[in-house]
């Protein structure tokens, strides 16, 4: 696949403004600016950035407890989103849904998700809706790989694949669920080998190569915008924080992963790879990567300022927009 130079500086800024935001976030939730808790995805930004890239905003995306980073390359605006995870009333869900519940139907986000595998059935019948309504659109789920064992995963995929649903499956891989290695409680090395006992497409890419995303995700949104049903993506990453910002508080030393295993996939770092990728094409220039840098740092600072000033939501307003009890 032939990428033109704007479509590549597109995915370059989208991750450019995922790994700002995070790092900030992080900062900001280390520093108590921040209320409950935060998940990074720093490390992860390729495989939110390729998928993403490849739908069209008429498209609708699920995503995780960790889903920034799929919440700004679907095109959220950072200065709404930090809002929200400083519980602020300018925020997307008026300060009330903070960093796991960020919402969007607009943009077709249908949601971040604090419950593990919770995205996954949402996505599915975003898909049955789709082919009901008889409209032209592809759903894509995000998912780490401790949703994988979680029954809603086997559920949706083979309802998925019986009726032939227009969306795609992508879980991010990195490794972990929570502090636990994923090896010591799943059956199989790749989640993708599971596809085979639904009679779908499964495919093992490498997560942090932005472009090897787009290409894949690509393939699977045309497959499925064509009627031929669901695939599922494996994005090999890691992430290079914790579960959750300060994490180190309540696990004290002990530590579940070693400080060289850290620092073996930070050499993988996308930003790094695409970098590379562009001094050797000789398509991009240095120019123009720091170019973007710096208009993203522009466009953060002014969110967290947005953020700052902004007021909280009124108490009053406790029972709006709550739809039970």
């Amino acid at each position: 696949m032939d990428l033109g130079k704007d479509k590549m500086l597109e995915m370059y800024r989208m991750m450019t403004r995922i790994r700002l935001f995070e790092m900030r976030v992080r900062d900001l939730a280390t520093a108590n600016e921040i209320p409950g808790f935060v998940h990074v995805s720093i490390g992860e930004e390729a495989s939110a950035t390729g998928v993403c890239a490849a739908l069209r905003p008429t498209d609708r995306i699920t995503s995780t407890h960790r889903g920034h980073g799929h919440l700004i390359a679907k095109g959220g605006r950072l200065d709404r989103m930090m809002a929200e995870i400083f519980g602020k009333r300018t925020g997307y869900c008026k300060g009330k849904g903070g960093s796991m519940h960020i919402v969007d139907f607009s943009l077709g986000i249908l949601g971040a998700n604090g419950i593990v595998g919770g995205g996954i059935p949402i996505a599915t019948g975003s898909a049955l809706a789709t082919v009901i309504a008889q409209r032209d659109e592809v759903t894509a789920c995000f998912f780490g790989d401790g949703a994988s064992n979680e029954g809603t995963f086997h559920e949706s995929l083979n309802l998925a694949a019986v009726w032939k649903l227009p969306v795609i499956y992508v879980c991010e891989n990195n490794g972990f669920g929570e502090f636990t290695p994923m090896q010591t409680v799943t059956s199989v090395t790749d989640i993708a080998v599971r596809a085979q006992a639904y009679g779908i497409p499964g495919v093992v890419i490498d997560g942090n190569d932005v472009l090897e995303v787009y290409r894949c995700a690509s393939e699977a949104i045309a497959r499925a915008r064509a009627g031929e049903g669901p695939t599922l993506i494996e994005c090999k990453t890691y992430r290079w924080e914790g579960h959750v910002v300060g994490e180190q508080a309540f696990l004290g030393k002990a530590s579940y992963r070693s400080e060289a295993e850290v620092a073996e996939w930070k050499a993988r770092c996308p930003l790094l790879r695409f970098e590379k990728f562009a001094a050797e094409s000789g398509k991009i220039s240095a120019a123009e990567l720091k170019k973007i840098r710096e208009e993203t740092e522009a466009e953060l600072e002014a969110a967290v300022k947005f953020a700052r000033e902004s007021p909280l939501p009124d108490p009053a307003e406790v029972t709006d927009d709550v739809f039970s009890g």
